[in-house]
């Protein structure tokens, strides 16, 4: 199954100039990493915060597509200009588990929502997260399969909270929304492990 991970290198193409335009200022790949993990800190507490208002929910996609640029770029910065360190791999991968979880989890106070459901869900997209990392334990690539990568779940959830945003009243579709993403975050953690033991070398 496709995955919006798989535009990645058409968006990066797009920002490369911005990117060479910071480097050239002395922006790092870490300062980027921790201030989108601070921003998705700030932006879920003013979702927790207001659950019942409509801007914070109609922001989310505008926000999760800011943040997406934020990871692109970050990950640019220390490829293509000498900006890699063993530091910026863990904030990157805490990074995002943080601030994932720090967006998802506000999804749980709205009203009918099952908040097992989404506890679920944050717990299986760390879990596939981990399954991914847990290829290079084995000699295979960090894996990235699809169907439900961070890509994949940023699009998701910035759907969901367009549409609690515009006024679509919670209830079953959300929980059904939330039992889908669940089982498609299975399928993930299946192929990504799947295709990190058929890649992997070590014994």
């Amino acid at each position: 199954m496709a995955s919006v991970y798989q535009l990645k290198s058409r968006f990066q193409g797009l920002l490369r100039p911005l990117v060479a335009g910071l480097a050239a200022r002395g922006l790092t790949a870490n300062q980027v990493t921790l201030a989108a993990a601070a921003l998705s800190l700030i932006m879920g507490a003013c979702l927790a915060a207001f659950p019942e208002q409509r801007w914070p929910w109609l922001s989310l996609p505008l926000f999760f597509f800011f943040r997406m640029a934020l990871n692109a770029v970050d990950g640019m910065l220390a490829r293509e200009h000498n900006q890699k360190s063993r530091l910026g791999t863990l904030l990157n991968e805490l990074g995002d588990v943080i601030a994932d979880t720090a967006l998802y989890l506000p999804f749980a106070l709205l009203p009918g929502a099952f908040g097992w459901l989404v506890a679920l869900v944050c717990i299986f997209a760390v879990i596939s997260e981990m399954t991914g990392i847990a290829g290079l334990q084995i000699g295979a690539s960090r894996r990235y399969d699809g169907p439900m990568g961070k890509s994949d779940r940023a699009l998701a959830f910035g759907t969901l909270g367009l549409a609690i945003g515009l006024g679509l009243p919670t209830g079953i579709w959300l929980n059904a929304a939330f039992a889908v993403l669940l089982l498609l975050l299975c399928r993930t953690i299946y192929n990504r492990a799947a295709r990190a033991l058929a890649e992997g070398t070590a014994p």
